[in-house]
């Protein structure tokens, strides 16, 4: 943590995080904490860009499409600095890890090493809106267990940061996941998180090592009621 707050640039403090530890954390739980990715005044920045309907390209109002309740916003382009240097500096350490997934579940699917590249892919295959969207939850709203499937190219490891601090911005809201397994009950995992910590996750599958080898697993991942205030959240679709 005091070598993150001591980093002055995203890639600085990308380049400080324990990626030992956070491929550990997706291979054996299919999410991963980065703690104070961002300070404290970032967060408050990025949550004030909400009511600044001229920075994003739509709305969508999740109960209109039975997603939840509350609402989020897609960026335009161009994005906030921070935003795009989280999307560059995160990938390269994320893109070796989708790979082994991917090979490990027998996809063919390889993501090239530099996030320019893949973004390239994206838009050579029609898909050129951006990604990274804000999200507002106030009391009763909450984000039903979903998977972010975009368009044939997806990334399989998506972020997303907490903006606001629990219990002084909003109670309630947490981060949850759900592991579907074959023939097995479904295992629910809550994700805590402070203000300007990231989490790494699954979007859709991930591998699992079994008795008789790598089976996968199916991924989804949503925010439980907010019981009081107001809480924004960052998601980083690659």
């Amino acid at each position: 943590m005091k070598v993150l707050e001591a980093a002055t640039t995203i890639e600085a403090r990308t380049r400080a995080l324990d990626w030992a530890d956070i491929e550990s954390q997706l291979d054996g739980f299919g999410s991963a904490i980065a703690p104070g990715l961002l300070s404290a005044e970032e967060c408050d920045a990025l949550a004030a860009r909400y009511d600044d309907n001229a920075q994003f390209r739509s709305r969508v109002v999740m109960e209109r499409h039975g997603f939840g309740r509350g609402e989020y916003k897609y960026f335009a382009y161009p994005l906030p600095d921070v935003i795009a240097d989280l999307r560059a500096a995160v990938y390269p350490s994320l893109a070796p890890i989708a790979n082994r997934w991917n090979e490990i579940m027998g996809i063919d699917t390889r993501y090239p090493r530099e996030h320019a590249a893949f973004i390239e892919r994206c838009h050579r295959a029609g898909q050129v809106r951006p990604t990274p969207l804000l999200l507002r939850y106030v009391p009763g709203d909450y984000n039903c267990l979903h998977q972010d499937l975009y368009g044939e190219h997806v990334f399989p490891i998506q972020m997303a940061v907490l903006l606001s601090a629990p219990k002084r911005d909003f109670t309630g809201g947490e981060f949850v996941m759900t592991e579907q397994r074959p023939r097995m009950q479904s295992r629910a995992e809550v994700v805590p998180l402070a203000q300007g910590d990231a989490v790494f996750f699954a979007v859709h599958h991930r591998p699992v090592q079994g008795t008789r080898g790598p089976y996968r697993v199916n991924m989804r991942h949503g925010v439980s009621r907010l019981r009081s205030g107001r809480r924004h959240m960052l998601g980083i679709i690659s």
